[in-house]
C-alpha cells in the first residue's frame, strides 16, 4: 500500500511536464531524471557503508567521454553512452581494488582527492577537454539515426533511464545480493569468516555505481550540448548525499523523493541564491536530528500509526 502510494505520487509528478508543456519545466524535469539516476547510484554505495565523494568525477568522465566520442569520432550517441558507462566502470574497478581497502573517513578523503584530480585534468588539459571554456556544440542524442531535438521526447528518454536504474537498484537490493551487501555493511568480519570476499563485493558495487553515474553524465552532456568542469565538482557529490538523506537511504524510493525535492530547490531559492548552501545545511541538520530515515521512513511510521 505504501509503495503503491509512492509510485502513484511519482507517476503523477512525472506527468507534470507534458501537462504543463513549458520548455523550462521540461528542462528541470530532465535534470531531475538525470540526478535521480545519480542519487540511486550513490544509494548503492551508502548501502555498503561507504560515502563516495567521487561521483561528480565519475559523472564528468562519462559526460566528457560521450561528448568526445560523438564530437570527434562521429559515434552515435547511444553507443557513446554505453561506452561512457563502460569506461567509467573500468576506472572505478581499478580504483576500487585500492580505495576500498580502507573505510570511513579515509575512503571519503581518497574519493574526494580523486574527484579533485579529475576536475583539474578537465581544466588543464585544454587541447582535449577545452579547459574552463569547456566543450560546445555537443550533438543531440540520436536513436537509429533520428536526432531527439524535442525537449519532451528527450525528457521521456531520461525518464526511461531513471526508471530502469530504479528497477535495477531495487532488484539488486531485494535479491540475495542485497542480503550479502547488508551483511557486509553490518558485520564484515563475520562475512569474511564465512568465506565472503567483502572487497570483491564492494568493488563490484563501486563499479556498477560509477557506471550508472557515467551514463547519467552522457545523458547530461547531450541534453545541454555544453560541458564545463565546474559542473562536476565536490558540490555535486554533496547534493547526492543530501538527496539520499532527505528521501531515506534504506529504500530505493528515497533517492527519487530526495531528487524531487533537491533538484528544483535552486529555482525556489533563486531570489536568495547566496543562502542556498545555508538552506542545504539547515535541511540536512533537521533530517539528521529528527528524521534519520528520511521522508520514506517518516511516511512508513505515519502509515503505521493510522493503520
Amino acid at each position: 500500500m505504501k509503495k503503491g502510494f509512492f509510485a502513484l505520487g511519482l507517476i503523477c509528478t512525472a506527468l507534470i511536464p507534458w501537462v504543463w508543456g513549458d520548455r523550462y519545466v521540461l528542462h528541470i524535469f530532465t535534470m531531475l531524471s538525470i540526478m535521480a539516476m545519480l542519487a540511486l547510484s550513490m544509494n548503492l554505495m551508502l548501502r555498503i557503508g561507504q560515502l563516495s565523494m567521487a561521483h561528480g568525477a565519475f559523472m564528468g568522465i562519462g559526460a566528457y567521454c560521450s561528448a568526445l566520442l560523438t564530437l570527434r569520432e562521429g559515434m552515435p550517441a547511444i553507443f557513446a553512452l554505453m561506452l561512457s558507462g563502460l569506461v567509467t566502470g573500468v576506472v572505478a574497478a581499478l580504483l576500487g581494488r585500492v580505495f576500498l581497502r580502507v573505510k570511513g573517513v579515509y575512503f571519503v578523503l581518497l574519493t574526494y582527492a580523486f574527484g579533485q584530480v579529475i576536475n583539474l585534468i578537465f581544466q588543464d588539459w585544454t587541447s582535449l577537454f577545452g579547459g574552463n571554456n569547456g566543450l560546445i556544440n555537443i550533438p543531440k542524442f540520436s536513436l537509429f539515426g533520428i536526432r531527439i531535438t524535442n525537449p519532451a521526447n528527450y525528457y521521456l528518454l531520461t525518464l526511461i533511464f531513471a526508471v530502469a536504474t530504479f528497477l535495477l537498484v531495487r532488484a539488486i537490493l531485494k535479491s540475495r545480493i542485497g542480503l550479502v551487501l547488508s551483511a557486509i555493511d553490518e558485520d564484515e568480519e563475520l562475512c569474511r569468516s564465512l568465506g565472503t570476499n567483502a572487497l570483491s563485493w564492494r568493488t563490484a558495487v563501486f563499479t556498477l555505481s560509477a557506471a550508472l553515474a557515467g551514463m547519467a553524465g552522457s545523458l547530461y552532456a547531450h541534453h545541454l550540448g555544453f560541458l564545463s568542469p565546474s559542473a562536476f565538482g565536490f558540490h555535486l557529490s554533496v547534493d547526492l548525499v543530501v538527496m539520499n538523506v532527505i528521501g531515506g537511504v534504506a529504500s530505493p524510493w528515497g533517492p527519487l523523493i530526495g531528487a524531487l525535492i533537491v533538484v528544483p530547490l535552486p529555482e525556489v531559492l533563486r531570489g536568495i541564491n547566496e543562502y542556498q548552501l545555508l538552506a542545504y545545511g539547515l535541511i540536512l541538520l533537521v533530517f539528521l536530528m529528527y528524521c534519520r530515515d528520511g521522508l520514506v521512513g517518516l511516511a512508513k511510521r505515519l502509515a503505521g500509526r493510522f493503520s
